[in-house]
This record gives C-alpha cells, structure tokens and sequence, in this order.
C-alpha cells in the first residue's frame, strides 16, 4: 500500500480508502466486516461513511453502514488501526427522514452524537459536511444557476464555529467538505483564516475519467491551499468496469438495481467508456484498473474511496495500487478525454 497524509496534519492516510456506502442495502453486516477484514490486511487503514448510508437513501436503513463499521469495531478491537471519516447530511427532499434543518449547532450536535453511538466510538477522525446546504451545482449540476429568492444566508463562520466546540471536546480531530465548489471551499478557508477557526482539510468529491470537472476549479484551490481530494465514484457507480458495455445490466449490479443511479451510462459516457475499455486492454490493464490508477496518481489525490459489492471486486479496486500508468498512456487518456470531456459531470 502507498500512504499519504491528510494535509496539514500528521495523519497518515492509505491511498485507497474503503469506501461503505453499499453495506446495509447491498451488502450484509458480515460481508461488510468481510470487506473491512481484507482492506486493513493489504494496508488500507481509511475508511469512509455517513450517516445518511447505505445508499439509496430510505428511513430503513438509514445509519446501517455506520451501525456495521461499530460491530466491527467491537468485535475485532481495531478502531486504534483505522482512519475514520464519517459526514452530516446537508438538506435535501431525500433526507428529510433524518432531518429537516441545515448545519445550524442544535443539527451538528444532534448527527455527531448520533454517528459516534452508531460507530461505537468516542471520536471521528474526519468529520465532513455531506453537501453544501446552499443551492449550488453539484451531483451532475453542470452550471451554477442563481436563485434570487432562495433564503439561505451565509453563515461559513458559525457553521465552523459549532465543529470547533466538537473538535475541541475530542470527539472530532480535523474537518472537511464534500460536494463542494470553489467558493464555498475560499469561504470556509477565508472564516478560518480570519477568525483562528478549525480548517477544512479535505474535499470529497466526485472524480474520474467520466467526470474530471475537479480539475476545471477545484484543482486549482487543492494545490494552492493544500486541500486534499478524496476522490469517491472513481468507476462511475460501475461503469468504468466495463460490465455495462454492450447494453449489458448485470444481475444485482447497482444501476441494475437502482436505475435511478445511470447517471454515468448517457450515450456519451458509454461511448468514452468503450474508447477507454479499448485503451486498457491494449496496454494488458483491465478497465477498472487503469481507471482507478489515472486517479491514484493525480497529485491533488490524497485518498481514492474504492467501493465494492464482492470480494473480488475490493481485491481488483485495491491492487490498482500497484499499477502505474506511464507518460504515453497517460497522454492517450487526455487524448479521449479532450474529444469527450466529462460526460457524466
């Protein structure tokens, strides 16, 4: 395994983070511990959740995946071994089942207490705001489209206010963002800056060779301000496997399962899909891992959050650590890249 460090911290941190958000809907409590058993074994010592998992979002299972990593914990007495990073659900009409406010302090206190009881453990390593409670373009939203009547009213420095009171009881060490856009990300730093306020260390957002829009802004920021990517979706729900290639729903596959999730399979995205199925199989790499590996060796990357629903597919998604994708392959994924950017933003 290679390992990096959560920026402005000591931490370190496994370029492959396990990500969990099947467990509790398609995947079982003791294939979860299974996949978390496997992980830490080949050296991945960073796991992701939230409190909204496991995915899609129902009040039946809400919580379940952190209810899992807590079983976990008991049973096996790893936590000390583990990296953790866990988030609160921003607003939203699917998300109303846990509920109906932003990040106001009474909303903080209530998801921390609540994820730190389902996790069976006194502290978050990594506590992260799921999406901004703003309207702004993020989960496929191409352009930022002004609302004037909406309500929402800046409010940066009270939202890091109330983390700093959790960071400062212990029960969280350093804080991120995900979802976000550059001047959400300037704004947090900015009120962190000014007023001596905890910082926001990480971004969690999409980024693959089907969604790159990252690097249109966001790279920029990460690089300058030393905020690292943990890159989730890096196989598009799947897609970048290639098992959907040919019009192909395979059984129990997630977009099989859950349509509502194509947003990775437009025709546009099947078509770069198969250019770059073409390119990994001339160069003796299977889709997958030269998909993961483009991500790993971005250097705005601190982490990239692999998901999985078998054995086999976690052992795949974990040993693309070990693959390195050399100049010239590297510059004729650009070349697909640049004749079909970003598809599936």
């Amino acid at each position: 395994m290679k390992y990096t460090t959560l920026p402005h911290t000591d931490i370190k941190v496994s370029k492959i983070c396990l990500g969990t958000m099947t467990w509790g809907e398609q995947n079982t409590e003791a294939e979860g511990h299974e996949q978390m058993d496997y992980a830490l074994e080949q050296g991945v010592n960073f796991f992701d959740t939230a409190e909204l998992y496991s995915v899609p979002a129902r009040p039946e299972t809400q919580g379940s995946t952190e209810k899992i990593i807590g079983s976990w914990f008991k049973k096996t007495g790893n936590r000390d071994k583990v990296i953790l990073a866990s988030k609160i659900a921003g607003p939203a009409e699917f998300t109303k089942h846990i509920r109906t406010g932003g990040f106001s302090r009474e909303e903080i206190t209530d998801a921390i207490h609540k994820s730190l009881k389902r996790l069976q453990t006194d502290y978050i390593d990594l506590y992260q705001l799921h999406w901004p409670e703003r309207p702004t373009n993020y989960f496929g939203q191409r352009g930022y489209t002004h609302v004037e009547e909406n309500r929402w009213e800046d409010n940066f420095k009270e939202v890091l206010e109330s983390l700093e009171v959790f960071v400062k009881e212990g029960k969280i060490r350093q804080i991120g963002v995900s979802n976000e856009v550059p001047w959400g990300t300037m704004r947090f730093l900015e009120e962190s800056r000014k007023h001596d306020l905890p910082r926001m260390i990480t971004i969690q957002n999409p980024y693959s060779l089907l969604n790159r829009t990252f690097e249109v802004g966001n790279a920029e920021v990460s690089h300058r301000e030393n905020v690292g990517l943990l890159a989730y979706s890096p196989l598009g729900f799947g897609v970048l496997s290639g098992k959907y290639l040919g019009g192909k729903m395979p059984a129990n596959a997630r977009i099989t399962l859950f349509p509502a999730y194509s947003r990775y399979l437009g025709p546009e995205s099947v078509k770069a899909t198969q250019r770059y199925f073409d390119l990994a199989t001339e160069n003796g790499l299977s889709l997958a891992q030269m998909s993961l590996a483009f991500v790993n060796q971005q250097p705005f990357v601190t982490s990239n959050i692999i998901g999985a629903t078998s054995m086999e597919q976690l052992k795949e998604n974990i040993g693309s650590i070990d693959v390195e994708l050399d100049k010239e392959l590297i510059g004729k994924i650009n070349a697909i890249h640049n004749e079909i950017p970003n598809p599936a933003p």
